[in-house]
């Protein structure tokens, strides 16, 4: 009887070898031999399931993204009772890659981005990306403008895009040692705190 192969599970391996090989090298260090030896398969199994290089980056962006989306939704259900703005606030955090344990993922992440500079294919995940984040931050500005009390008009639309930009630049900061994650932190928390002002 042949065997089963999960492919998904295999596609998922491969993604993880691409990921790790990109946070080392960054993405112009990723072939499809280092991938296959990292993940422990043949470069006829890596083939089997991407047909090109680039199907295989896209799918590996996608599951760096899958990977920060589950934590926001996972920060988003941790405490129902949470207001709006501390939800934002986390979901923020998460989306900067700030922590010591996401530094190998904000390598990967900004990788990604430098590429999709030059490809079509990666920006367009990326834009799809950036959009699922975007209503989630949209939402949560406008609970928390409205339970804030807020009396000057705010524009979630704006200000949504504003925080994604902020996140970006700061995960680029931490990286290049311009701020330590702390500062990152606190650059983060005083723009959220002056929404609410």
């Amino acid at each position: 009887m042949p065997r089963q192969v999960d492919h998904v599970g295999r596609r998922r391996t491969i993604a993880e070898a691409v990921c790790r090989l990109a946070g080392e090298r960054g993405l112009e260090g990723v072939t499809l031999r280092d991938v296959a030896a990292r993940a422990g398969v043949s470069m006829g199994a890596v083939q089997r399931c991407f047909r090109t290089k680039e199907e295989m980056l896209v799918f590996a962006l996608g599951y760096v993204s899958e990977r920060v989306g589950e934590r926001v939704r996972a920060r988003l259900v941790r405490s129902p009772a949470q207001s709006a703005g501390t939800a934002l606030g986390h979901a923020a955090a998460e989306v900067s890659l700030l922590g010591d344990e996401h530094r190998a993922e904000a390598r990967v992440w900004l990788a990604f981005v430098a590429q999709a500079a030059v490809s079509d294919t990666l920006a367009g995940t990326l834009r799809a990306n950036y959009a699922g984040l975007h209503e989630v931050f949209v939402r949560l500005i406008a609970e928390a403008a409205e339970g804030a009390g807020r009396e000057a008009p705010l524009d979630p639309q704006r200000e949504a895009r504003a925080l994604l930009a902020l996140a970006d630049g700061l995960t680029v900061h931490v990286l290049v040692g311009h701020l330590t994650p702390q500062e990152a932190h606190d650059v983060l928390h005083a723009h959220l705190a002056g929404l609410w002002e």
